[in-house]
């Protein structure tokens, strides 16, 4: 523990009630107790497995201060590099084997898909919008509304793609439809939706009936490997995390194959601004199984490789830790609705999901960014007036 924490003061009661204080002091403050010695030891094996899963049992609780403040204290000692010599070692043994754990068959992306996705679409109706944007929303004023801030998001995005009546458009991880309702609905496009997820697909399908929108959109549970038709238009938003760095070729070389001469497709994706890492283990493990936020220069080389033309690329700083923060804002205040279909352990977990992504956009590398592709170098304008005009 000396070792771990350097900068900062987090005091640990450990089982046998011995209480220690590690750090230089100075900054911010954290206090966690942990129960038994089993816990103990798995926290010492994967520090971030380990605390992750015993803050989930009740083995680690945190006293006297916030999950939060605990959280940023750890990454911010791991930002430092304070992390011991045989950890290190451990992390780099998962990297060299971090291609074999992403390799998702059309088989296991959908059991991947489903552990997560297909939830009840009730838990995500308690903290997403009304909409059920389950991504990063675009907050052009901090004080924003959720609500406002996801159709931000939308226009932002339909503006970029440069859509025209009529236009067929393809949304790669489709989710519960609401990028293509709107797409549809506000823009004339018709629009395919693909997913991997049997719940968003009945619930994307049961929107566009009741939006009366059914003959515009055509949502599909469906294999984007398994397209095989042009679309003049391309939107994939917070699917690309999900595909793994052993299929970015195959992912943007069919994007390529899709995309029209003159088409444009815009990627939407969790990114790191730093270099390429390993999967986060917990999250990987109770989240996002199959999951990885690939490092921005993993992907400059698979859309090179796609012959495809780099036309804009934006990242988005700390807007999704703008919208986690709304999430467990909204979560949190409906955790008696929650325990009626949860217990304390699914809430718990929930907890640590949502505060851990927070402190990775806050304290880490990790931002969101936009590809705009196009086979064409002149798809778009030149600039990017055309994004802000009125």
């Amino acid at each position: 523990m000396t070792q771990l924490f350097v900068s900062g003061e987090m005091t640990v009661t450990f089982p046998d009630d011995e209480i220690r204080t590690y750090g230089d002091g100075r900054g911010l403050v954290g206090a966690v107790q942990i129960h038994d010695t089993a816990t103990m030891r798995d926290i010492c094996r994967n520090v971030e497995l380990g605390f992750g899963e015993g803050f989930m049992e009740g083995s680690v609780t945190v006293e006297g201060s916030s999950l939060e403040a605990v959280m940023r204290l750890a990454v911010r000692n791991l930002h430092q590099g304070a992390f011991p010599a045989w950890l290190k070692a451990v992390e780099a043994f998962r990297y060299r084997l971090r291609k074999i754990a992403m390799y998702n068959t059309a088989q296991t992306a959908r059991r991947n898909v489903a552990h997560h996705y297909d939830l009840s679409d009730d838990l995500y109706r308690l903290f997403l919008d009304s909409d059920m944007q389950y991504s990063c929303a675009y907050f052009r004023d901090p004080d924003m509304t959720l609500e406002d801030a996801q159709s931000a998001k939308k226009a932002h995005i339909a503006r970029k793609l440069r859509i025209e009546p009529g236009m067929r458009v393809l949304d790669i991880g489709c989710g519960w439809g609401g990028m293509a309702l709107t797409l549809a609905g506000e823009y004339g496009a018709q629009v395919t939706g693909v997913t991997l997820s049997e719940n968003q697909l009945a619930t994307a399908q049961a929107r566009a009936q009741a939006a009366g929108l059914d003959t515009q959109t055509d949502f599909r549970l469906l294999d984007y490997r398994e397209l095989a038709e042009p679309f003049d238009r391309i939107v994939s938003v917070g699917m690309l995390e999900h595909v793994g760095v052993p299929h970015y070729d195959t992912y943007f070389g069919k994007v390529a194959e899709l995309l029209t001469p003159d088409g444009v497709a815009l990627i939407h994706t969790i990114g790191r601004n730093g270099p390429p890492t390993t999967q986060a283990p917990w999250l990987n493990k109770y989240i996002f199984p199959g999951g990885y936020v690939p490092s921005i220069q993993e992907l400059i080389v698979p859309i090179a490789k796609a012959r495809l033309w780099n036309l804009d690329i934006e990242s988005w700083r700390l807007h999704y830790a703008y919208t986690l923060r709304h999430w467990l804002e909204r979560f949190n205040a409906q955790l008696e609705t929650v325990r009626q279909m949860y217990d304390e352990r699914f809430i718990r977990m929930w907890q640590f999901y949502l505060v851990a992504c927070i402190m990775v956009f806050e304290e880490r590398d990790q931002t969101v960014f936009q590809f705009q592709l196009g086979h064409q170098r002149d798809a778009v304008p030149l600039t990017r007036d055309y994004l802000y005009a009125p």
